[in-house]
């Protein structure tokens, strides 16, 4: 292979590792968001009338704040959006994912600094704006560098009308010099293929 064939081989490495590591950022961010999200963010206890003991009420983040899990779908869908896109299109989803990702965070550290009533527990409002930070890096990386990477079934496509086109040209004329081969039967050939039909013969086997 040529200095100038390496070079190209090394720079579509690169591109899929990239590739790789940005759909990663904003599969894993965007669904250890969702995945925090649903998770009991503050307990109420509610007084009732005695005999009655406290009623405990549940709130998850999804509760407390609706629009989360939404936006963390839509990233996780994002993520595996990116794979199928390219050029500048890549670009604009990377946007739009950095984006979103970012209001995921916004959505955790909301979370972080509300004075929602009952016992609350932090943990979780936290992992949510991380992961909302994970998803945004992901979506800077893909509108920074998305243009450059393959599209998906990119070599798969190249190899197969290789294929193809050396499929098709050996059917139509063969190897070069070997009248063995496969292709249309002209001039001296044709004599003979008329002359085996005459004596019963088949003339396409040797």
């Amino acid at each position: 292979m040529s200095a100038g064939g390496d070079v190209v081989a090394a720079s579509a490495g690169a591109g899929r590792r990239e590739l790789t590591y940005a759909v990663l950022l904003c599969v894993a961010g965007a669904g250890l968001a969702l995945w925090a999200a649903t998770r009991t963010w503050a307990v109420e206890l509610m007084v009732r009338p005695a005999p009655l003991g406290p009623e405990r009420t549940l709130r998850t983040g999804a509760a407390l704040v609706p629009w989360l899990p939404a936006l963390a779908v839509v990233g996780l869908a994002g993520g595996g959006a990116v794979l199928a896109t390219r050029g500048r299109l890549r670009q604009l989803l990377g946007g739009l994912l950095a984006l979103l990702g970012l209001a995921v965070a916004a959505g955790g550290a909301y979370g972080l600094v509300a004075a929602f009533e009952g016992a609350v527990s932090r943990q979780w409002p936290a992992l949510t704006l991380v992961g909302g930070l994970v998803a945004a890096a992901g979506g800077v990386l893909t509108a920074l560098r998305g243009r450059a990477w393959p599209a998906m079934g990119t070599r798969y496509e190249r190899r197969a009308r290789a294929g193809a086109g050396s499929s098709g040209a050996a059917a139509a004329g063969g190897v070069p010099g070997d009248e063995s081969a496969p292709g249309p039967v002209t001039g001296r050939r044709t004599t003979e293929a008329w002359d085996a039909l005459d004596r019963g013969e088949d003339p396409t086997v040797s």
